[in-house]
């Protein structure tokens, strides 16, 4: 009996040998049945009747289940595999030179407009070596359909080749596309033209983002990352840019000149992914995101707005008081995400300074916050020195911590949604970003709309691409602006 007993005792475990390559096969709910009964079957036949013995399988049974579902509830990780920015052609340099002296060339502007965006230029913190598109480096500008297109596929179709090619990845390997570009609308949409270029497949999920301002590149990858979370094994493109021959204004009025002035050609795409491998390859992960806006404050809403002056012309407007509205929209936005990020100790700092300043001293100043104990460094909104300023006072940041904006400003200018990609590539040109760092890239954009993702840098950084923008000047940073 014995030696038939330990003949089965051997079948038994032979057939579980044999069913174990079913579990690439079946779900782990079920294969966790096949090893109950299994097991169950080992107990009946070796006579071991004991109690405890069923109750530790069943017991290990519901803590198996239990795990597996509280795994499968996790949102999937998503990972940003790598990023790639355009660099214009030298052809399409502007200096400060050549762009008074077209302006003066152009029957639209009268002396006084010319005057303005020569001293806007002058202080602007932008270099002598921006780009504008060719469209508008003709006199008149040409700011037709045909050239936004032609611009459109200028700055995206490198972008999209550029990242596909450092990645190693087919178009047929896309599931989803998002396109934002502010100004720009055209019919069939910017995504449509990348599909189309790249004969995408069919079922790829695809969105065009409009409207949304400088806020509009973080708010593509916060829209992608939401889509990851949900499916699986899926990969994510995001392209970046802002069509300027069709936002060129050619009036008078002050508020809308300032766009012809800051606004530069740029382009950036980023490829996100939730799939297992992606983890050994990626350069960051994605740990956190927020949105939040103020477009229900008529102050912040008509802070920075498109509209017609007096004779029709189309522009958008900076008001005076834009700078109060990102203010006020910041606070609020840092002080949620402070509360999702920040060590305890630094929220009751915070606290403790808010009910001091209310109940003992009103003179008392509030306790800001310090993301730097979570974050090494930042990617700003290169709008212009004033407001990088105002980010620096807000968020109590020293000159490195805004050296990528600046030196991203005075090199490519304002490049609206795609500028945080160039300021990563900087920080990454100059050797800064270390594995394990933890990076904020906060937009900002109109409405006013406040998206912060931060990233952790999974890898030693070794760019050694030369396609980067930043690959045949970086040696020439910082400078002082």
């Amino acid at each position: 009996m014995a030696a038939i007993s330990q003949h089965k005792y051997g079948l038994l475990f032979l057939n579980l040998i044999n069913i174990l390559p079913l579990s690439t096969m079946l779900s782990w709910p079920t294969f966790f049945a096949f090893i109950i009964v299994a097991f169950e079957t080992l107990f009946i036949l070796q006579q071991w009747r004991h109690p405890i013995f069923h109750f530790l399988l069943l017991s290990y049974f519901f803590f198996a289940i239990k795990t597996y579902f509280l795994k499968s509830k996790q949102p999937r990780p998503v990972y940003l595999v790598d990023f790639s920015c355009y660099k214009p052609p030298s052809k399409c340099k502007v200096p400060f030179s050549s762009f008074i002296h077209h302006a003066s060339m152009i029957e639209a502007f009268d002396t006084e407009s010319v005057e303005f965006m020569a001293k806007t230029l002058v202080s602007s913190g932008l270099s002598q070596a921006t780009y504008l598109p060719p469209a508008l480096h003709c006199i008149p500008p040409k700011t037709h359909h045909r050239e936004s297109i032609n611009e459109a596929q200028m700055v995206l179709f490198p972008v999209m080749d550029d990242l596909l090619s450092k990645t190693k990845l087919s178009p047929h390997d896309i599931d989803i596309l998002i396109v934002n570009c502010s100004g720009f609308c055209p019919s069939p949409s910017l995504s449509s033209i990348i599909i189309n270029k790249y004969s995408m497949k069919s079922d790829i999920k695809s969105y065009n983002l409009s409207g949304m301002g400088c806020s509009a590149g973080t708010i593509g990858v916060d829209l992608a990352q939401n889509h990851l979370k949900t499916h699986e094994n899926k990969t994510a493109i995001v392209l970046s840019t802002e069509i300027l021959s069709t936002g060129w204004y050619s009036g008078h009025e002050k508020p809308k000149l300032i766009l012809n002035c800051f606004f530069r050609m740029g382009g950036a795409g980023i490829l996100l992914s939730n799939k297992k491998q992606a983890e050994n390859t990626s350069k960051y992960k994605l740990i956190h995101s927020l949105r939040t806006q103020r477009a229900y404050d008529d102050t912040a809403y008509y802070a920075a707005y498109r509209e017609e002056d007096s004779r029709g012309i189309l522009g958008v407007t900076f008001n005076k008081d834009l700078l109060q509205a990102v203010s006020e929209t910041l606070r609020s936005h840092i002080t949620l995400l402070g509360s999702q990020i920040l060590p305890f100790t630094e929220q009751l700092f915070h606290v403790i300074s808010i009910l001091r300043k209310k109940l003992i001293d009103k003179s008392a100043e509030i306790y800001t916050p310090s993301f730097k104990t979570v974050v090494q460094h930042f990617c700003l909104p290169s709008s212009g020195k004033p407001l990088i300023r105002e980010l620096a006072k807000e968020l109590n940041l020293n000159g490195r911590d805004i050296e990528p904006a600046l030196m991203t400003l005075h090199r490519f200018g304002n490049q609206s949604s795609s500028s945080w990609w160039y300021e990563l590539g900087y920080m990454e040109g100059r050797g800064r970003v270390k594995k394990g760092d933890k990076i904020w890239v906060l937009g900002l954009g109109t409405g006013i709309k406040c998206c912060s993702l931060v990233l952790e840098c999974l890898r030693p950084i070794v760019e050694d691409n030369k396609k980067s923008p930043w690959s045949c000047c970086i040696q020439q940073y910082p400078i002082q602006v």
